[in-house]
């Protein structure tokens, strides 16, 4: 068992009211089945290595198995003392009771039996914010995150679904942190442009960018990031193995931003990879040392699917704590963005 590096369980801000943020959290999407199905004893088992590591912050949304996460999430948070952890969770699908019971369903194995709909207006987030109470058995969510807003989840829809936030939906996360129910709000997405249109435009306190601040793919690094730093928007990452190929780029089950992986990026893998190896520095290793490195980034997530899988990020997370300065000088361009 591997407990988590000094240094990495709390960062500096005022984000919470004066209660930090940790610079490690735990992600729960592959909790969740994401393309596979994690057995509740498991997904419970690893929730309690994570807090025996030393990790206090727990991410989830209701997408992660049709609200399985949440559910799971919460049962296991409700035995802890309810000041020593800190929750986030999603907004912007509703779920609503299907009657039939999926063995599959948006790439979720084994989800729970409800469908979803796109809701980002005033009503639906403050819908969203009581179904989710329900789903975790909690009477507490300190962060709440505009969940996958952007064209390439909405394609010709985006405009319309954008809209709604800004016409109504805002008011309902400006309305929750005013109150003090919420005690911070921002935007959890895989998208650079809706980002960095968004900053700026509507009070956010965080930004969860998921692969896009990654040793492959850095889109985020030339102006976003910046932009958060000039607008104080703490940006939490996820996503630093970009769905699986800096975790194990030999596999041939490998997933690059949740799909196959093209070729031209396991040539970048690859060319990253073989920098890795003149340093004898694993691949997951560098890529979990990297988001961290940048003076935006506050917190990481880690997503495991078993407790084998924490437990190896743990350790990649050790090895990583003192990577050499040439390392990541020779690193320089090697991403594909």
């Amino acid at each position: 068992m591997y407990d988590v590096p000094a240094g990495v369980l709390q960062m500096e801000n005022d984000v919470l009211n004066g209660k930090d943020l940790p610079a490690l959290g735990f992600g729960t999407a592959p909790m969740g089945g994401l393309y596979s199905e994690v057995e509740a004893g498991e997904a419970f088992a690893m929730l309690e290595e994570a807090w025996e590591a030393g990790l206090r912050y727990f991410d989830t949304a209701p997408h992660y198995g049709q609200g399985r996460a949440e559910r799971i999430l919460g049962d296991f948070l409700r035995s802890r003392d309810s000041e020593s952890w800190i929750l986030s969770t999603k907004v912007g699908r509703l779920l609503t009771r299907s009657e039939t019971h999926l063995d599959s369903l948006n790439s979720y194995a084994s989800p729970l039996p409800f469908n979803q709909t796109y809701d980002y207006t005033y009503d639906g987030i403050m819908r969203s914010v009581e179904d989710s109470y329900q789903r975790l058995g909690l009477n507490r969510i300190d962060i709440l995150l505009v969940h996958d807003i952007g064209r390439d989840t909405h394609g010709d829809k985006a405009d319309l679904y954008t809209w709604q936030l800004l016409e109504s939906g805002a008011r309902a996360l400006d309305e929750l942190a005013g109150s003090g129910e919420i005690r911070a709000v921002g935007i959890g997405v895989n998208e650079v442009a809706i980002s960095e249109a968004l900053i700026g435009t509507m009070p956010l306190d965080i930004l969860l960018l998921a692969g896009r601040y990654t040793l492959l793919d850095r889109t985020a690094e030339a102006h976003l990031l910046p932009l958060c730093l000039a607008q104080d928007v703490k940006v939490i990452v996820g996503g630093v193995f970009n769905s699986g190929i800096l975790a194990d780029c030999t596999s041939t089950d490998a997933r690059w931003n949740y799909g196959p992986v093209p070729g031209d990026v396991r040539d970048g893998v690859s060319r990253i990879n073989k920098a890795c190896g003149r340093y004898d520095i694993p691949l997951p290793c560098a890529a979990l040392a990297f988001p961290r490195r940048h003076d935006a980034v506050t917190s990481m997530l880690l997503g495991c699917a078993s407790r084998a899988e924490l437990r190896q990020c743990l350790h990649w997370m050790d090895e990583a704590s003192a990577l050499p300065a040439e390392f990541w000088q020779e690193m320089t361009g090697l991403g594909l963005r």
